[in-house]
C-alpha cells in the first residue's frame, strides 16, 4: 500500500516493490515527486491517472529500466543501484508499446513468445527445448490466441498482439507482471475480452504480483485488489480498489468533476466514470 508521511515500513519477505520517497527528474521536468509505495506478492494493483501523471515512469522504475534520481527503490528484494539489473530483469514480466514495436512483423507468433526465454526479440540461431515450446503454446491458449501460433506477428490485429505480448511476458514465469496500458487502442470487444482474461489471471493464486497501468476505470479487471491514483508525479490516493475508485478521488486526480458507477459481478467489481 501507499505510505503517507515520512515513515516508510520496512519491506517484508513478500514485498515485490518498495519505493521510499522516490524522485525521478529529467532536466527540469519532475516525473515522480517523492513517491512512496509498496506492493506485496499476492496483490493485484491498477495505476490510474491522466497523461503525464508519471504512470509509465513508475512502471519503468518497477521494471528496473530506470533508476530514481533520489530516494530508494527495491524490486524483488534488490535495491536499484546496488544490483545487476540484467540479472534482475528476467524475473519481471513487462509489456509496453516500446517492446512490441521491436518485434519483427515477420516473426512467427510462437517465436515471439518463445524468445522471451532467452530475453531476446527476434529468433536467430538459439534453440529451445520441447518444454519451452509447450509452455509457449499453453500461454497462447490461455489468452485465446493459440490458433495463431504459426501466423506472423505483423498480420495480427491490435487486440491479438496485446494478448501475445502478455503471453510473452509470462513465458519466464516471472515473480511480477507489469502491464503498461494493455487495452490501449482496442475496440470494445477486444477490450472486454482482454479484461476478462486478466480477471482470470488475477484470480489465479499461482499468478505473479500484477500491476496494470490504464487511463480508464472501465479497464480495471474484476479481482484487482488495490488501486493507486497518480497526478503530477504524486499519489492522490492508494489502497483497496473500492476505497480508492471514488468520485472524489477521481475528481482530484483528473481535475474535473466526475461521477463513478460501480457494478458488482460474480468475478468482482466493474467501474464506469463520466463527467458531471
Amino acid at each position: 500500500m501507499l505510505l503517507d508521511g515520512e515513515v516508510v515500513a520496512e519491506p517484508g519477505p513478500d514485498t515485490v516493490i518498495a519505493l521510499d520517497r522516490v524522485v525521478v527528474r529529467r532536466g527540469q521536468t519532475m516525473l515522480l515527486d517523492g513517491l512512496s509505495w509498496q506492493v506485496e506478492l499476492d496483490e493485484r494493483w491498477v495505476v490510474l491517472g491522466p497523461n503525464g501523471a508519471g504512470k509509465t515512469t513508475l512502471l519503468q522504475v518497477a521494471a528496473a529500466q530506470m533508476h530514481p534520481t533520489t530516494g530508494t527503490a527495491q524490486v524483488l528484494g534488490e535495491r536499484l543501484g546496488a544490483v545487476d539489473v540484467f540479472e534482475l530483469r528476467p524475473r519481471i514480466g513487462f509489456t509496453t508499446a516500446s517492446i512490441s514495436g521491436r518485434v519483427p512483423g515477420s516473426e512467427r507468433v510462437l517465436d515471439v513468445v518463445l524468445t522471451a526465454a532467452w530475453g531476446v526479440v527476434g529468433r536467430f540461431t538459439e534453440s529451445y527445448d520441447p518444454v519451452d515450446e509447450a509452455r509457449a503454446r499453453e500461454l497462447l491458449d490461455a489468452f485465446g490466441v493459440g490458433q495463431l501460433a504459426n501466423r506472423t506477428y505483423g498480420t495480427l490485429s491490435e487486440g491479438e498482439r496485446k494478448r501475445v505480448q502478455i503471453a510473452r511476458a509470462l513465458m519466464t514465469d516471472p515473480e511480477m507482471l507489469l502491464l503498461d496500458e494493455p487495452a490501449a487502442g482496442l475496440d470494445l470487444g477486444g477490450r472486454e475480452d482482454l479484461v476478462r482474461r486478466l480477471s482470470a489471471l488475477a484470480a489465479d493464486p499461482d499468478a505473479p504480483a500484477l500491476v496494470l497501468v490504464t487511463h480508464h476505470v472501465e479497464e480495471i479487471p474484476p479481482g484487482f485488489t488495490h488501486a493507486l491514483l497518480l497526478a503530477d508525479g504524486q499519489a492522490v490516493a492508494a489502497g483497496l480498489t473500492p476505497d480508492v475508485i471514488t468520485a472524489d478521488n477521481l475528481t482530484k486526480t483528473f481535475g474535473m468533476p466526475l461521477t463513478v458507477d460501480r457494478q458488482t459481478t460474480t468475478d468482482g467489481d466493474r467501474y464506469a466514470a463520466r463527467a458531471i
